[in-house]
């Protein structure tokens, strides 16, 4: 049975979709069999694959409406074991069809597609949108556990508290085994103040829930965040995760870290 991870934060430019495509790339690089669903309308974690509108004709849009199975939406990447449900602009309508249509059970939709192609996979990623919408509950409710990415700037906690509260309503409702994975630091800079002192706030509120290096001896160097790193931004106008466009960058050692952690189920 596989397990599923959303990544999620309401908040923009966190590094969402930079770490579902990373984390997806470095497990499956790590022999693991992954789908990764792009599950935001802006579907730049398609786009990160080098696909585009013309590549393909469905998308997870006719899978949520019951167009077509999850199955036939499903593309191959250029990574062995990796597949990925790309998305499209269209998505953006989805939650005024489900009340329009009146569709039972609607914040489980995405949950039944799934466990068509579950036993297919060892991870499935979602990408999920930057907003606390219909498609963001359904990705909830069909994962085990949550991925918050957090960047390392002002504001950065700032709406966080809803974001724990919509986790907590979900697991009260409909999803009872959903659990925060971890919180990931994003856009960390030793040289800047503020970037330490973010890391600093996070290291004494969630500490227990940062993820750590399995071989690490060194405190200061335990816990797992991404750096802001030329690769790791260059590599989506390539077509690329980071991992093969420089797989030895500091970018992608530290989604391989990631990867690391989380197959060894490695936190706090």
């Amino acid at each position: 049975m596989s397990e599923i991870i959303t990544i999620a934060n309401q908040k923009g430019g966190v590094g969402k979709t930079t770490t579902a495509v990373n984390l997806s790339a470095s497990l499956a690089v790590a022999e693991k069999r992954v789908l990764l669903i792009d599950a935001d309308p802006q579907a730049n974690a398609t786009t990160h694959f080098g696909f585009h509108r013309n590549d393909y004709e469905y998308n997870i849009y006719h899978a949520l409406t019951g167009i077509k199975k999850l199955s036939d939406v499903i593309l191959n990447t250029a990574i062995t074991g990796l597949d990925i449900v790309p998305s499209n602009i269209g998505l953006v309508g989805i939650e005024k069809e489900f009340y329009d249509k009146e569709v039972s059970s609607r914040e489980l939709v995405l949950k039944k597609q799934i466990k068509t192609v579950q036993n297919q996979y060892d991870y499935i990623i979602i990408d999920s949108p930057p907003a606390l919408g219909l498609i963001t509950i359904n990705a909830l409710g069909a994962s085990n556990s949550v991925i918050i990415p957090i960047q390392c700037e002002y504001f950065a906690l700032e709406g966080l508290a809803q974001l724990l509260n919509t986790i907590k309503l979900i697991k009260k409702t409909i999803n009872p085994k959903l659990n925060i994975k971890g919180f990931l630091p994003t856009m960390y800079s030793s040289a800047n103040n503020l970037s330490k002192q973010v890391y600093s706030d996070l290291m004494q509120h969630f500490k227990n829930k940062l993820f750590a290096i399995n071989n690490s001896e060194n405190e200061e160097d335990r816990f797992i965040y991404i750096p802001r790193n030329v690769k790791l931004a260059e590599s989506p106008s390539f077509g690329k995760p980071v991992i093969m466009y420089d797989v030895k960058s500091l970018g992608s050692v530290a989604y391989q870290n990631l990867a690391g952690a989380i197959l060894g189920s490695k936190v706090g």
